[in-house]
């Protein structure tokens, strides 16, 4: 009796879980192949409103991040895809339904300044087609600003303020912390500006990380205030004025933020929410439910054509793009990492198709692991050796390790924001002997050499480990001089003198020769075809290879357009600054194998919506 009711019970738990199963596989078809029918009505304004970070490639997650928030609450950090914002600017310069362009900004935590730029040319096209741009904000932030500053007015909320302050860089330095908890942080290192670790081994900044980023700093925020000068028909030393005048201005708007963004010209009125609906009805009429004015948002607009770069149809000649946004770490990778394995396959997917022509591979990354960087640069010179073109994109960021692999491409492009170069390598191991000792702790055992407790935490670190490691960050730091002359065509003394691990703009780099052009992923895509002798070739995202699930995840996410939250960090790591806390992950979470690292220590994101970035 017993075993029957049992047998019963299973038989119809079984079935539940099968019936589970087949509603779960029919409600994903249901969302990869329903496509309800979108109406847009004539004379809408199409509003881009980028949410979270705008990013180069998408979660691949995404689904099951925005499931948990619908479900239980969960936060979810948000994303938008750069190539979505311009392809739906693209599209609505020549779409007779689209009568304006609102950029409403206030809810984009961080960008690359290069990214607002690329978006800020889409606009400027858009305008060339006669229509108007109009942007909004309650408070705009430096960056939000920025993607402002190109439409054609700006109102701010009445209770808003704009804030500009300046770039700038200012580091949390750990070196008294690490001594009083007793952490032994071992550094080995060549290059006199290569100064990713001076937060674990300083109190303060040196003297020479203190001029590199000056240099940069001052030639990116000049450009970035002459852009926005220009804009908005006003000089660059008024806005400098605006800044480091503010008491003065502020008294004379009688304390109004507002009222002074508008009298310094940074925006053209002062709206609340109502009077923007009421003015922009005025120009677009009113939506068919009366509520707002007729519109139509990004993700809605976005599903009535086909994303760029998504499908080559029965093109002969394709130009692979491929995506490297993170971290450079040594094996598969994860979320926001660039693994050396995940990415030399899709390499070698794109070599091994018939149909491709060229390469793109577009960078968003600081570096990383060395070995790591190394692997990809062999993958990317063998596609070179088989005939087919490697072009670089550079996004805002392809310093140190990514610079180790791009070096080599048959042309490298960037943008005049872009932080590149950084052109060192260094080791770093931390041991934590001492700090257990005050705990009570110790380690203590045997073994068959003097190095047989070499890359232990526990253990102290051996001398001649040490000097191990220092002779191959040496011999690593003559093998990227030796990477960069050969694929820059640069005599080593001359990149000697460019790099001992300094970064450059890129503006600044493409007069060193680290750069061949200033341009657009657009841009590299045109020069690839060209190299290839495909001027007609299609271009055509290149998807990590991984298993049938896993791509399905990503096409979800791309539906959905989520990210999963940022990984948990260390103790030590919760008071760090964010870069900081990149640093303590890569050589703890996901170390290089023989404990060199060529990074550079800045947000990719930078400057979002914090006063304050960590140096290089």
């Amino acid at each position: 009796m017993v075993q029957g009711l049992w047998r019963a019970l299973r038989i119809t738990m079984q079935l539940l879980s099968t019936l589970l199963f087949v509603l779960l596989i029919l409600a994903v078809l249901v969302v990869l192949v329903h496509r309800p029918r979108t109406v847009i009505p004539p004379g809408s304004a199409l509003v881009v409103a980028p949410q979270g970070t705008l990013v180069e490639e998408t979660s691949a997650m995404d689904p099951m991040a925005r499931f948990m928030n619908n479900i239980a609450g969960l936060p979810v950090r948000e994303e938008t895809l750069l190539q979505d914002v311009l392809d739906a600017i693209h599209h609505a310069g020549n779409d007779d339904r689209i009568r304006l362009l609102v950029i409403a900004p206030g809810r984009m935590e961080q960008a690359g300044l290069n990214q607002v730029q690329a978006i800020g040319r889409a606009i400027e096209e858009f305008k060339r087609s006669g229509k108007v741009v109009i942007a909004t904000g309650d408070t705009f932030s430096q960056t939000q600003y920025y993607l402002a500053s190109w439409a054609d007015e700006i109102y701010l909320h009445p209770m808003g303020s704009v804030d500009l302050h300046g770039f700038g860089v200012y580091r949390l330095y750990v070196r008294e912390l690490l001594d009083k908890l007793a952490v032994n942080f071992h550094v080995f290192r060549v290059g006199t500006f290569k100064s990713a670790l001076e937060p674990f081994i300083r109190n303060s900044m040196s003297p020479e990380a203190r001029e590199a980023n000056s240099f940069w700093l001052t030639n990116i925020w000049n450009r970035f205030c002459a852009e926005i000068a220009a804009h908005r028909g006003i000089t660059v030393r008024a806005i400098n004025d605006a800044i480091n005048n503010l008491p003065a201005h502020l008294r004379a708007a009688g304390g109004d933020a507002g009222r002074m963004a508008l009298n310094t010209g940074l925006v053209d009125g002062l709206k609340d929410h109502q009077q923007f609906t009421d003015y922009l009805s005025s120009l677009v009429g009113r939506s068919e439910d009366r509520s707002s004015f007729r519109q139509v948002s990004l993700e809605t607009y976005l599903s009535t054509f086909t994303p760029s770069f998504t499908d080559a149809g029965d093109a002969k000649d394709r130009i692979a793009l491929i995506v490297a946004q993170g971290d450079i770490v040594y094996g598969e990778g994860g979320v926001g990492k660039i693994g050396s394995s995940s990415l030399c396959r899709q390499i070698r997917l794109a070599r091994n198709d018939r149909h491709v022509r060229a390469l793109v591979l577009r960078i968003d990354s600081g570096g990383g692991s060395a070995l790591a960087a190394e692997l990809i640069r062999r993958e990317l010179e063998a596609t070179r050796k088989s005939g087919r073109p490697v072009v670089v994109s550079m996004g805002s960021m392809a310093a140190s390790g990514a610079y180790w692999l791009a070096a080599g491409a048959d042309r490298i492009f960037a943008s005049p924001l872009t932080l590149t170069g950084s052109i060192g390598i260094f080791g770093a191991m931390p041991t934590f002997e001492d700090s257990l000792a005050r705990i009570g702790v110790h380690s203590d055992g045997t073994g068959t050499t003097r190095l047989a407790d070499a890359g232990d935490p526990t253990r102290p670190l051996a001398d001649d480990v040490g000097r191990a490691i220092q002779i191959s960050v040496e011999n690593g730091y003559s093998r990227f001089i030796s990477i960069v002359s050969r694929g820059r065509s640069i005599p080593a003394a001359q990149v000697e003198k460019i790099a001992e691990g300094r970064v450059w703009d890129g503006a600044t780099a493409r007069k060193l020769g680290l750069v061949d052009e200033l341009g657009t992923l657009d841009d590299a895509i045109a020069a690839a075809g060209e190299l290839a002798g495909a001027r007609n070739a299609v271009p055509v995202y290149i998807e990590p290879p991984g298993p049938s699930l896993l791509k399905l995840l990503r096409h979800l996410g791309r539906e959905a357009a989520s990210l999963t939250g940022p990984p948990d960090r260390s103790l030590l790591a919760g008071i760090l600054r964010p870069a900081q806390e990149q640093a303590l992950e890569l050589f703890i979470r996901t170390p290089d194998p023989r404990h060199l690292y060529t990074y550079c220590l800045l947000p990719r994101s930078w400057p979002g919506p914090v006063p304050s970035l960590p140096g290089p």
